[in-house]
């Protein structure tokens, strides 16, 4: 079951994507994760991303793509995998698409979730606080949710389109969401 989340940040993604990973058994691959691990590790790739990050702004296309290729080709996503953070523009939907056929995937669903700007603000300063996070600044969370309005929101009709698309009531409590979750993956799973 492959497996794409969409929404604001601070919406919730990486905590249901943990939760769908412990349920399944399917790994989580946050883009913004391991953006931040090749920062910390100073690889070459976090050298370059490093500004691009800490200022809110979008990492290059092309470099994502590789790195989320690498990523999918590994063992443990053969049965499936939860994307979390990419994409979120219409290019990189459709070079993820791309990318996806030739590597001969394809999206099983995709979960939008749906969270007002206040309360995704509200959430990434107290994330912030706790996990003394240098990129959460209220300057460059503003950017983002305005880049998010801009730039990935349109891709949730671009997945509508495609049939998959499942929106999910973010603003609920952690476990009403999951439940929302389980009854989609559910339904999917009893497709297949």
């Amino acid at each position: 079951m492959n497996v794409l989340l969409l929404g604001p940040q601070g919406s919730g993604k990486g905590t249901q994507a943990q939760r769908i990973e412990a349920e399944y058994g399917i790994p989580h691959i946050a883009t913004g994760q391991m953006l931040r691990d090749a920062i910390k590790q100073e690889t070459e790739l976090g050298t370059k991303v490093k500004p691009i990050v800490e200022s809110g702004r979008l990492v290059p296309d092309d470099l994502m793509i590789d790195l989320i290729r690498e990523r999918l080709i590994e063992p443990d996503t053969g049965e499936g995998f939860i994307l979390d953070g990419f994409p979120r523009t219409s290019a990189q939907a459709d070079a993820l698409d791309a990318m996806l056929s030739e590597i001969g995937r394809e999206l099983s669903i995709v979960f939008e979730f749906q969270l007002p700007d206040d309360a995704a603000t509200a959430r990434l300063l107290r994330r912030s606080e706790l996990e003394n996070r240098r990129d959460d600044t209220p300057e460059a969370i503003a950017r983002r949710l305005e880049l998010y309005h801009a730039e990935t929101e349109p891709l949730v009709e671009h997945y509508r389109v495609q049939g998959n698309l499942v929106g999910i009531h973010a603003d609920h409590s952690v476990n009403e969401v999951f439940q929302e979750i389980q009854e989609a993956l559910d339904q999917v799973a009893a497709r297949s």
